[in-house]
Protein backbone atom coordinates (compact mmCIF):
# COMPACT_ATOMS: atom_id res chain seq x y z
CA UNK A 1 0.00 0.00 0.00
CA UNK A 2 2.92 2.36 0.64
CA UNK A 3 4.25 1.85 -2.45
CA UNK A 4 1.04 2.81 -4.39
CA UNK A 5 0.49 5.81 -2.21
CA UNK A 6 4.15 6.79 -2.85
CA UNK A 7 3.84 6.72 -6.83
CA UNK A 8 0.32 8.78 -6.32
CA UNK A 9 2.73 11.35 -4.61
CA UNK A 10 5.01 11.29 -6.91
CA UNK A 11 2.46 11.81 -10.04
CA UNK A 12 0.97 14.92 -7.61
CA UNK A 13 4.16 16.49 -7.27
CA UNK A 14 4.95 15.86 -10.93
CA UNK A 15 1.77 17.16 -12.24
CA UNK A 16 1.53 20.16 -10.09
CA UNK A 17 5.23 21.15 -11.46
CA UNK A 18 4.44 20.62 -15.27
CA UNK A 19 0.77 22.88 -13.92
CA UNK A 20 3.02 25.83 -12.42
CA UNK A 21 4.92 25.60 -15.89
CA UNK A 22 2.22 25.25 -18.29
CA UNK A 23 0.63 28.16 -16.15
CA UNK A 24 3.77 30.49 -16.69
CA UNK A 25 3.45 29.37 -20.40
CA UNK A 26 -0.77 30.28 -20.73
CA UNK A 27 0.62 33.99 -19.08
CA UNK A 28 2.69 34.65 -21.71
CA UNK A 29 0.27 33.31 -23.79
CA UNK A 30 -2.26 35.82 -22.46
CA UNK A 31 0.24 38.97 -22.46
CA UNK A 32 0.95 38.78 -26.10
CA UNK A 33 -2.93 38.10 -27.12
CA UNK A 34 -4.52 40.12 -25.11
CA UNK A 35 -6.98 39.60 -21.72
CA UNK A 36 -10.32 39.50 -23.63
CA UNK A 37 -8.98 36.69 -26.86
CA UNK A 38 -10.56 34.19 -25.25
CA UNK A 39 -13.29 32.36 -23.40
CA UNK A 40 -10.92 30.06 -21.06
CA UNK A 41 -8.20 32.04 -18.98
CA UNK A 42 -5.60 30.53 -20.91
CA UNK A 43 -3.13 30.60 -17.46
CA UNK A 44 -5.79 28.08 -15.99
CA UNK A 45 -6.67 26.07 -18.93
CA UNK A 46 -2.71 25.38 -19.56
CA UNK A 47 -2.27 24.79 -15.97
CA UNK A 48 -4.92 22.11 -15.55
CA UNK A 49 -3.62 20.36 -18.96
CA UNK A 50 0.19 20.72 -17.56
CA UNK A 51 -1.14 18.70 -14.26
CA UNK A 52 -3.10 15.70 -16.46
CA UNK A 53 -0.12 15.71 -18.93
CA UNK A 54 2.88 15.23 -15.83
CA UNK A 55 0.63 12.46 -14.15
CA UNK A 56 -0.20 10.90 -17.53
CA UNK A 57 4.02 11.54 -17.44
CA UNK A 58 4.36 9.98 -14.37
CA UNK A 59 2.36 6.88 -14.88
CA UNK A 60 4.40 6.57 -18.64
CA UNK A 61 8.03 6.81 -16.43
CA UNK A 62 6.56 4.24 -13.88
CA UNK A 63 5.98 1.33 -16.47
CA UNK A 64 8.72 2.24 -18.94
CA UNK A 65 11.61 3.62 -16.87
CA UNK A 66 10.48 1.07 -13.58
CA UNK A 67 14.04 -0.01 -11.36
CA UNK A 68 16.17 2.92 -12.61
CA UNK A 69 17.64 5.78 -10.91
CA UNK A 70 17.23 9.48 -12.50
CA UNK A 71 20.87 9.56 -13.07
CA UNK A 72 20.59 6.25 -15.03
CA UNK A 73 17.93 7.51 -17.70
CA UNK A 74 19.23 9.36 -20.41
CA UNK A 75 17.75 12.79 -21.48
CA UNK A 76 16.84 11.37 -24.89
CA UNK A 77 15.02 8.69 -23.56
CA UNK A 78 13.22 10.67 -20.97
CA UNK A 79 12.22 13.53 -23.41
CA UNK A 80 10.69 10.56 -25.40
CA UNK A 81 8.95 9.26 -22.50
CA UNK A 82 7.62 13.11 -21.99
CA UNK A 83 6.26 12.94 -25.38
CA UNK A 84 4.61 10.11 -25.04
CA UNK A 85 3.05 11.33 -22.55
CA UNK A 86 1.69 14.37 -23.83
CA UNK A 87 0.65 12.69 -26.83
CA UNK A 88 -0.99 9.92 -24.94
CA UNK A 89 -3.07 12.86 -22.89
CA UNK A 90 -3.72 14.61 -26.05
CA UNK A 91 -5.33 11.20 -27.74
CA UNK A 92 -7.27 11.19 -24.26
CA UNK A 93 -8.49 14.64 -24.91
CA UNK A 94 -9.53 15.00 -28.04
CA UNK A 95 -10.78 11.05 -28.98
CA UNK A 96 -14.40 12.55 -29.17
CA UNK A 97 -13.34 15.52 -31.26
CA UNK A 98 -12.32 13.70 -34.41
CA UNK A 99 -8.76 12.60 -35.89
CA UNK A 100 -8.25 16.24 -37.57
CA UNK A 101 -8.07 17.84 -34.13
CA UNK A 102 -5.20 14.98 -32.77
CA UNK A 103 -3.36 15.59 -35.55
CA UNK A 104 -2.88 19.53 -34.99
CA UNK A 105 -2.96 19.81 -31.25
CA UNK A 106 -0.80 16.22 -30.74
CA UNK A 107 2.40 17.60 -31.90
CA UNK A 108 2.37 20.60 -29.49
CA UNK A 109 1.01 18.33 -26.78
CA UNK A 110 4.15 16.41 -27.52
CA UNK A 111 6.23 19.01 -28.11
CA UNK A 112 5.16 20.49 -24.39
CA UNK A 113 5.94 17.38 -23.13
CA UNK A 114 9.32 16.92 -24.25
CA UNK A 115 10.36 19.86 -23.40
CA UNK A 116 8.96 19.58 -19.80
CA UNK A 117 10.79 16.10 -19.30
CA UNK A 118 13.42 17.45 -20.01
CA UNK A 119 13.26 19.98 -17.13
CA UNK A 120 11.67 17.49 -14.67
CA UNK A 121 14.81 15.22 -15.34
CA UNK A 122 17.17 17.98 -14.48
CA UNK A 123 15.29 18.83 -11.67
CA UNK A 124 15.34 15.20 -10.21
CA UNK A 125 18.87 14.86 -11.01
CA UNK A 126 19.85 17.68 -9.20
CA UNK A 127 17.82 16.94 -5.91
CA UNK A 128 19.53 13.52 -6.09
CA UNK A 129 22.94 14.96 -6.37
CA UNK A 130 22.00 16.81 -3.10
CA UNK A 131 20.81 14.20 -1.23
CA UNK A 132 23.60 12.16 -1.80
CA UNK A 133 25.79 15.09 -0.93
CA UNK A 134 23.97 15.32 2.66
CA UNK A 135 24.14 12.09 3.14
CA UNK A 136 28.00 11.74 1.65
CA UNK A 137 28.75 14.79 4.70
CA UNK A 138 26.30 13.00 7.42
CA UNK A 139 28.57 9.69 6.60
CA UNK A 140 31.86 11.49 7.16
CA UNK A 141 30.38 13.32 10.48
CA UNK A 142 29.73 10.20 11.56
CA UNK A 143 33.25 8.85 10.75
CA UNK A 144 35.08 11.76 12.18
CA UNK A 145 33.32 11.09 15.45
CA UNK A 146 34.89 7.67 15.92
Amino acid sequence: MKKWLARVRAAVGIGLTWAAAWFAAGMALLLVVGFGAADVPFPLFFGFLGFLAGATFSGVVGVLGRRRRFDQMSLPRFVGWGALGGILLCGGLLFAMGPADLLVVGPVFGIAGAISAAGTLMLARRAEKRELLAARGEADDAQARR
